[in-house]
């Protein structure tokens, strides 16, 4: 291996282990050498090499298990978030759970109603096999009638796993994910649902398509007003989920299906 001195000593390490990933020289499921082997082998130290292999398991190509070594993962299944929605590149289950709570801490701000209102929360966990994929919850006021979805307004933010989000979808807790918060109003402005989705970094991507305005005189318009952020498609309760997994309105309490 040439060393790129531009380039960090991890980097380069990470991007040559990346290519005989890519190229089946080392094989899915097949186990690393050792630590100090590798390190050996890159004459460099061993938590020069444990960072390199750090930015390997970030993405989801190789991971560590303790007590028997680092193994290239198999390829994982993909997932897009795009206008609202969840789209995975295979077949996923869906568990669903309902649970009545009070409005408390963030969850009242961005539903903007009073502490300790009563509130559903819509649990969903969707599988792919035995493999978790996403996790997302919806909260409703529940003194609502069900009326028609006319703004959401979403926030993504990439962050480490809190521990109870990393035991549900099967991940390490230094494995970022990608956490999307979406606040869906009424015509009338009343916030009427806020969603939370998490998604592992390892195995998804988020998404955004803006649509240009053409002025008179065929002047495009780039203004940022005019841009068109995702928007939920759908009926409600369902725009997290993905396409295959919607019913045009889950039964209260849902049960599991598939």
């Amino acid at each position: 291996m040439v060393i790129d001195p531009v380039r960090s000593l991890r980097h380069t390490i990470a991007d040559d282990l990346r290519t005989q990933i890519a190229t089946g020289h080392l094989k899915a499921g097949g186990r690393l050498p050792s630590e100090p082997r590798l390190a050996t082998h890159y004459k460099v130290s061993t938590p020069t090499l444990r960072n390199a292999l750090a930015l390997l398991q970030a993405e989801g190509l190789i991971e560590k298990i303790h007590g028997k070594g680092n193994f290239v993962r198999h390829p994982l299944r993909r997932l897009t978030y795009a206008g609202g929605r969840l789209t995975p590149d295979a077949d996923l289950h869906i568990t669903i759970r309902t649970t009545s709570l009070r409005a408390r801490g963030d969850l009242g701000v961005l539903l903007k109603v009073p502490s300790r209102t009563p509130l559903t929360e819509f649990l969903y966990l969707t599988h792919q096999g035995e493999t978790p994929h996403s996790l997302a919850r919806l909260y409703v006021p529940r003194d609502l009638a069900p009326p028609g979805l006319a703004e959401s307004q979403e926030t993504v933010t990439a962050r480490l796993a809190t521990p109870e989000e990393a035991s549900a979808l099967q991940i390490s807790l230094t494995l970022a994910v990608l956490a999307i918060t979406r606040v869906s109003a009424d015509h009338t402005g009343r916030v009427i649902e806020m969603a939370r989705l998490v998604l592992p970094g390892d195995r998804a991507e988020a998404l955004f398509t803006t649509h240009h305005t053409i002025q008179e005189g065929g002047r495009k318009d780039d203004s940022p007003h005019r841009a068109s952020p995702p928007t939920v498609v759908g009926p409600r309760r369902e725009a997290l989920l993905p396409e295959h997994g919607r019913r045009q309105q889950p039964p209260v309490p849902p049960r599991r299906h598939h």
